[in-house]
């Protein structure tokens, strides 16, 4: 499932703060995909399961 490039930069902010939410805003593309982007993710501290549950409620 794709989702925003902001929502997932204000999430890793949240939780990992703002150096790595700079660094992902230069990584990440628009649109975030949770399978296809899941190593980068996991780089920026986001489990893409996690992100899965907490956009999907």
């Amino acid at each position: 499932m794709q989702f925003d490039k902001q929502s997932v930069i204000n999430l890793i902010e949240e939780q990992m703060g703002s150096q790595h939410a700079e660094q992902a805003a230069q990584q990440l593309p628009d649109q975030v995909d949770h399978e296809q982007h899941a190593d980068l993710l996991q780089q920026f501290g986001v489990n893409p399961q996690d992100l899965m549950s907490r956009f999907m409620k």
